[in-house]
């Protein structure tokens, strides 16, 4: 019998418990190879691609230089 303040893990929710441990371990590393500024940073931009409906195979900027619209 469970507690009343159990609840029984939808497959959403594990579904985004998953992903959310995806996005902790590659956070992780980008920190580990290139320290918190940069997995910030990276973190921030990807976020904001998503809130302006950007297309991700179009964010690839050449190593080295900004991506558009940000300052270096």
């Amino acid at each position: 019998m469970t507690s009343p303040d159990r609840q029984i893990p939808d497959p959403q929710d594990e579904s985004k418990d998953l992903f959310f441990e995806e996005v902790a371990a590659l956070a992780e590393r980008m920190i580990a190879a290139h320290g918190r500024d940069f997995a910030m940073g990276t973190l921030v931009l990807a976020a904001r691609f998503i809130a302006e409906k950007k297309d991700f195979s179009t964010a690839g900027a050449r190593a080295g230089s900004p991506a558009p619209g940000l300052s270096s």
